[in-house]
């Protein structure tokens, strides 16, 4: 049975307030959600890892207990990260990011967050042609979207242009209970549009972007989802050499917590060396 503190707030460098839950003890992990996500949806996994790591899971910017602040810059996203790592993760953590948290986390990391290992599932590169790419004026639509409070052709807008669905299967979705908490945080997916940057235009990921990333990181797909999803990982995981790739058999993007956490475990359990030591310091 993990321990768990009560849902509190930690105060980020431009004064947004960020909503977090701490769970467990041990060395500290931070999960960093992809769009839609609240901390809510890391719950199980987090309570999985939490038998042997300190895990906090939070609300990004704009998302449920989570305050905000205008103008938006993914500078801003890094900097409540490091309000959590410096908070209640004690001053350095491990990090893993999901979907576009999975970019998040490889961004903060790369400009200097406090991160001694790095885990990433699925960001989602486009990088070649098995789909199309994301259109030019793809943030600008969903920030005129949002603009307007249309949060239900936002979340349209990011299920067909950036999931890939049809038009016909988005149409059926809006009916479904869970849409209406997908519009509850609509707000935010200009938000992931900005992390994502060029890396959906279906060319080769940008050289040297994470250069500066040399601690040991784990880039994970699973091999029954888009094929884009392996393809992109597999980029991002042949880009230097403190990359290893970890493909999960049957998995989706939405894969199974009682799958994912003990690769995690192991990951964040592996023993450091010098090496790593001097990279994450």
């Amino acid at each position: 049975m993990s321990v768990s503190t009560p849902f509190a707030t930690v105060t980020s460098a431009d004064g947004t307030r960020i909503a977090y839950e701490r769970r467990g003890t041990g060395p500290a992990v931070v999960l960093v959600g992809g769009a839609f996500m609240t901390r809510g949806d890391s719950a199980e996994l987090a309570e999985l890892l939490a038998e042997r790591f300190t895990v906090v899971t939070y609300d990004r910017r704009g998302r449920g207990d989570s305050g905000d602040s205008a103008p938006y810059e993914v500078g801003r996203e890094v900097e409540d990260l490091d309000a959590l790592i410096q908070g209640p993760a004690g001053g350095s953590a491990m990090l893993f990011g999901m979907s576009s948290g999975a970019v998040l986390a490889l961004e903060a990391t790369a400009r200097g967050s406090t991160v001694s290992r790095l885990a990433l599932y699925e960001p989602p590169f486009v990088t070649d042609d098995s789909r199309p790419p994301l259109p030019a004026d793809y943030v600008e639509h969903l920030t005129e979207l949002v603009a307007k409070e249309a949060y239900g052709d936002a979340v349209a807008h990011f299920m067909t242009a950036a999931v890939g669905l049809p038009d016909e299967v988005v149409a059926g979705m809006r009916q479904a209970p869970f849409w209406a908490a997908m519009e509850a945080v609509a707000r935010t997916l200009p938000y992931d549009g900005r992390i994502m940057g060029d890396t959906m235009s279906g060319r080769p990921l940008p050289v040297g972007r994470w250069a500066s990333v040399t601690v040991p990181v784990l880039v994970g797909s699973g091999d029954a989802g888009a094929p884009h999803m392996l393809t992109g990982a597999r980029e991002l995981a042949a880009s230097a050499g403190n990359y290893t790739l970890r493909v999960f058999p049957g998995e989706e993007h939405a894969i199974s917590p009682q799958v994912l956490a003990p690769a995690l475990a192991d990951f964040f359990s592996a023993p450091t060396t010098a090496d790593e030591e001097h990279a994450g310091s």
